[in-house]
């Protein structure tokens, strides 16, 4: 049984977790599951990264981040389903894999993308390194084949 579930969401893409946290909120009803949302942003404060970028943007960035992802869980978490959530920085799938440890989260819900192998290796894939990596259960959710054909569009 889980019991900490950890959602890891993009909220630059509209729609890509929804199914992902549905799933959680599914697990959390029937056995009492506390849900995590996770978002990851980039090192913003990486020294090569922040010169670019004016003093306060980070800080402001990390605020609008944490507002957006607790409007998301708002409006897909039902209220009598315990959930938390935390914006985090760093390399993405690391982040997430050490995040799960530290909560010691038992079950990793995770959106992905239906990629071709070339988009694989040239992009890289934040799931299967999360799959790959991890010492807990990874339940990954794919879209639907309409969804990935409204998305090639």
């Amino acid at each position: 049984m889980y019991r900490q579930l950890l959602v890891p969401v993009d909220l630059n893409e509209p729609g890509f977790a929804d199914k992902a946290v549905a799933m959680a909120v599914w697990q959390a009803k029937h056995t009492n599951a506390t849900i995590h949302l996770l978002m990851v942003l980039p090192g913003v404060h990486l020294a090569m990264v922040s010169s670019y970028f004016p003093k306060d943007a980070a800080r402001q960035m990390l605020q609008d981040t944490q507002q957006q992802l607790k409007a998301f869980a708002d409006e897909h978490i039902p209220p009598e389903i315990v959930h938390h959530q935390c914006v985090c920085e760093g390399k993405i799938w690391t982040t997430i894999v050490e995040y799960a440890n530290r909560l010691g989260a038992d079950l990793i819900i995770m959106p992905s993308h239906q990629r071709s192998t070339l988009d694989q290796v040239l992009l890289g894939s934040v799931t299967a390194k999360v799959v790959e990596n991890s010492p807990i259960n990874v339940l990954v959710i794919k879209p639907s084949s309409q969804e990935e054909d409204d998305d090639n569009d």
